[in-house]
């Protein structure tokens, strides 16, 4: 079924790439999301992914390698994105007072804090091999291969952000 989708899009079939678009785009944002570490950025990241996938669809060779060529676009779309935000600096925002949390429940919010905490210190490049592999589930060669590394940088990268 998604062969035959990713084939009517390549020749310009602007409903099937809409049917693919839709069909991934909540996947194509929770892992942009989990790369970048912000809505906003991911939100632009997958923008950009479906904008060059469009561009680009008819340059394709083989309609069954549609998912791990999203992947790879969608990869190179987040460095993009947390390139020009590095340039473009700090995006500060303000948070409303409230009070605070119930005790019972500040435990798992510490250790959830502390996770978030420590993969923002991660690079996005770090950041972009743990969710390759843990969240995707993707062998280490394919997540090279999605990042267009060697495969010992997939290693190593995998190594110290763990």
């Amino acid at each position: 079924m998604q062969r035959a989708l990713v084939e009517r899009a390549m020749d310009g079939d602007h409903e099937a790439f809409g049917a693919l678009a839709a069909a991934s785009a909540d996947r194509l944002f929770a892992v942009a999301t989990l790369i970048l570490r912000d809505r906003s950025a991911a939100e632009d990241a997958v923008q950009e992914t479906l904008t060059r996938v469009w561009r680009d669809l008819p340059q394709l060779r083989d309609a069954d390698r549609f998912g791990p060529w999203l992947q790879r676009i969608l990869t190179r779309a987040c460095y993009d994105e947390a390139r020009a935000r590095r340039r473009r600096g700090p995006e500060v925002s303000l948070l409303p007072a409230h009070e605070p949390a119930v005790l019972d429940h500040a435990v798992p919010i510490a250790e959830r804090d502390a996770l978030n905490r420590g993969f923002r210190r991660l690079s996005v490049e770090h950041r972009t091999a743990l969710v390759l592999r843990h969240y995707l589930g993707l062998p280490v060669s394919e997540l090279a291969t999605t990042m267009g590394i060697p495969l010992g940088t997939a290693k190593s990268r995998l190594h110290h952000a763990e």
